[in-house]
């Protein structure tokens, strides 16, 4: 049994018992797509992991390999520094209620492993890239974020950016009301497999491990009614196994 220690602060600890959303996917849920990586790739461009996979970084860097797949597992190795931009790799959804399961592993090669996965609409008008929750975990955290409310919000977005080219503070009611779209917890992940499920039901978007609920929140973001793609953002290097995405509604 791999050890994983969980410890999250009493202000953002949603269930004082363990949790299996991974049951609530597979009993009230279709599986709607599976990968468990059993092939090779074909190549370093934007489709190269096939069975509908596409790498938005890969076309910026054809020549630096981002993802391997070796022995059924999705070695990715992010070329961050090169692209311009974190290895980001998604793949079609198509819910409103769901989630993925995602066999993992930070294999230690780089410093600073992180993982951000989560869910992106790009036909809907007004958010960034169609940047709509993701969970990050980095640093000894776990982030459950709402962005299309929230910080991906174009006319947020446009006041932020101002603020920071002009050097003056976010207006405190902005300030405050970003705050309000996302929970962070302590999660400390080691070096071994892994299954992470993130789910959203409604407005609220939750995060297991190994079967154990770790972190919930609600926020109006959560419920958009088509998350079109299931996404990974990579900052250096991450082993995925196996990826299963579910619809329930």
């Amino acid at each position: 049994m791999c050890h994983l220690l969980v410890l999250l602060a009493s202000a953002v600890a949603c269930h004082a018992a363990p949790a299996d959303d991974a049951a609530w996917l597979t009993k009230e849920g279709t599986l709607i797509f599976h990968d468990a990586f059993e092939r090779e790739e074909d190549g370093n461009l934007a489709k190269a992991i096939g069975n509908g996979w596409n790498s938005a970084t890969a076309d910026r860097i054809p020549k630096i390999k981002q993802a391997d797949l070796d022995g059924g597992v999705l070695k990715i190795a992010s070329a961050s520094k090169e692209a311009g931009h974190a290895a980001h790799i998604h793949h079609e959804a198509g819910f409103r209620d769901g989630g993925v399961l995602v066999r993992f592993k930070f294999p230690g090669l780089t410093k600073g492993e992180t993982m951000q996965l989560g869910f992106v609409d790009r036909e809907t008008a007004g958010i960034h890239a169609g940047h709509l929750c993701y969970a990050i975990l980095a640093g000894g955290k776990a982030t459950l974020i709402d962005h299309k409310t929230g910080a991906m919000d174009l006319k947020i977005r446009a006041t932020r950016q101002d603020a920071a080219a002009r050097k003056t503070p976010v207006p405190p009611d902005l300030e405050k009301l970003l705050k309000t779209k996302q929970v962070t917890g302590d999660l400390k992940v080691d070096q071994e497999w892994h299954v992470l499920t993130l789910v959203t039901e409604e407005d609220e978007m939750r995060l297991s491990l190994d079967g154990r609920r770790v972190l919930s929140h609600r926020s109006a973001g959560f419920g958009h009614p088509m998350k079109r793609w299931f996404s990974f953002l990579v900052n250096s290097t991450l082993w995925v196994d196996d990826v299963k995405i579910y619809k329930v509604r």
